[in-house]
C-alpha cells in the first residue's frame, strides 16, 4: 500500500526533525518506507502500518499547534495515540492540569485504568515503571479533592529500602519517612502550587504517611493511594485494605517485578490478586510496556530486562501478578471484576 501525505512548507523541518530523525523514528517503529520530496511524504508498506503512520503524522501536526518543535517523546506519544485502539475521541476524565496542560490518559491501558478508578471503590493496578500508575492515581485524587467529592487525600507508601541499607536517618519522624514518600510528593507538586499543598497539609486535607501508621484507623470520605504495594506483606495489605471507610476510594499500585522484601516473603500485591479475584466492587488493571509514557528509552529498557529474565539464565522468571500467587512471567492480564 502506498499513500502520499502533503506537508505545509512551514512545518516541514519541525515534522521531519533535524537530519530527518523523526522520519527515521517512524520508519523504525512502524516498519514503513518513507520518501520525502519537497512538500510530500510517500509512505509505503503493509496497509495497517501505513494507516498507522498517516494517523501519527496527523497527530504530529496537531502537536505543532502547542509546541514550536517536536522531540522524540512527542513522536512516540503520537505513534501510541495513533494506534487503532487509541484513535477514538475520549472526553476529559480528570480535572487536573500540569504546566497549563490538562492531564489525560495517553494509552488505551491508561484510559481503562482511569475509568476503573472512577467506577470502583477499590482498584489494583500493576505494571512496569513509567506506565503512569502513581501519576494518574494522584491526578484523580487531586481532581476529586478539588471537586469536593472527598474531604481528604491520603498518600501511603511502605518504608522498604530498594536493596540498600540506609541505616539510621537523622532528624525527626517526618525527616525519616520523607525519602520514602518523596515520589508521591513529586507527583503532587506537578499538579498543585506549593503554597496550596502546604495549606492543605496544615488543614489535614492532604496526608502523606508510611504504611505502618495506618493501623487502627478508619478513613471516611477519603481517597487513599497505596504506592509501591509490591513491597507489602499479606498482613500489611489486609491491614491497609480494612481501613476503607464510608464514601472512600482506594487505589493500590505496584510493580510485581520489583519486590524488595526479604527473601521468602510473599508480596501482598500478588497475594491480594489471588484472594480478591472475583470480589464485587474490586477492579484489577494490568498496564504493560505499550503504556509506558516516560522517555522512549524506558520501553526499551523494560523490554531488555524482561527478555533477559525470560531467557536461559538461572536467575528465574520475572514475577507478575499470578492469580495462583506464584511468580510467572507468562500470566495474561486478569479480567476486571464487576
Amino acid at each position: 500500500m502506498i499513500v502520499t501525505v502533503q506537508i505545509d512548507a512551514q512545518h516541514r523541518l519541525a515534522l521531519f526533525g533535524s537530519a530527518d530523525r523523526h522520519l527515521k523514528t517512524l520508519r523504525e517503529l512502524l516498519g514503513v518506507t518513507l520518501v520525502a520530496r519537497d512538500e510530500h511524504i510517500k509512505i509505503s508498506g503493509e496497509p495497517a502500518a501505513v494507516e498507522h503512520c498517516v494517523a501519527a503524522l496527523h497527530r504530529m501536526r496537531g502537536l505543532l499547534n502547542e509546541h514550536r518543535s517536536l522531540n522524540q517523546e512527542h513522536i512516540a506519544s503520537a505513534i501510541r495515540l495513533a494506534a487503532p485502539e487509541g484513535r477514538s475521541h475520549h472526553p476529559s476524565l480528570l480535572d487536573v492540569a500540569v504546566s497549563g496542560r490538562s492531564v489525560e490518559p495517553r494509552t488505551a491501558g491508561q484510559r481503562h485504568y482511569v475509568t476503573s478508578m472512577l467506577e470502583h471503590d477499590l482498584v489494583f493496578c500493576a505494571g512496569p515503571a513509567g506506565t503512569g500508575k502513581t501519576f494518574l492515581a494522584v491526578a484523580l485524587a487531586v481532581s476529586m479533592l478539588r471537586q469536593n467529592k472527598v474531604r481528604r487525600l491520603v498518600l501511603v507508601r511502605p518504608a522498604v529500602e530498594a536493596g540498600e541499607k540506609l541505616g539510621f536517618l537523622p532528624g525527626d519522624i517526618q525527616a525519616k519517612v520523607n525519602p520514602y514518600l518523596r515520589p508521591l510528593l513529586d507527583a503532587l507538586h506537578d499538579m498543585m502550587p506549593y503554597e496550596q499543598i502546604r495549606r492543605f497539609m496544615a488543614n489535614d486535607m492532604i496526608e502523606l504517611a508510611p504504611l505502618a501508621y495506618m493501623r487502627g484507623r478508619t478513613l471516611n470520605e477519603s481517597i487513599v493511594l497505596l504506592d509501591e504495594a509490591q513491597n507489602t506483606t499479606p498482613a500489611q495489605m489486609l491491614m491497609f485494605l480494612t481501613r476503607l471507610g464510608e464514601g472512600s476510594k482506594m487505589v493500590v499500585t505496584g510493580d510485581p517485578t520489583q519486590v524488595d522484601l526479604e527473601p521468602g516473603q510473599v508480596s501482598g500485591l500478588i497475594d491480594a490478586r489471588r484472594k480478591l479475584s472475583g470480589v464485587k466492587g474490586v477492579a484489577f488493571v494490568e498496564l504493560g510496556r505499550a503504556d509506558i509514557v516516560r522517555h522512549r528509552l524506558v520501553q526499551n529498557i523494560v523490554q531488555a530486562y524482561n527478555r533477559d529474565t525470560a531467557g536461559p539464565a538461572k536467575r528465574g522468571p520475572a514475577r507478575t501478578m499470578n492469580p495462583a500467587g506464584d511468580s510467572d512471567a507468562s500470566i495474561p492480564p486478569p479480567a476486571e471484576s464487576q
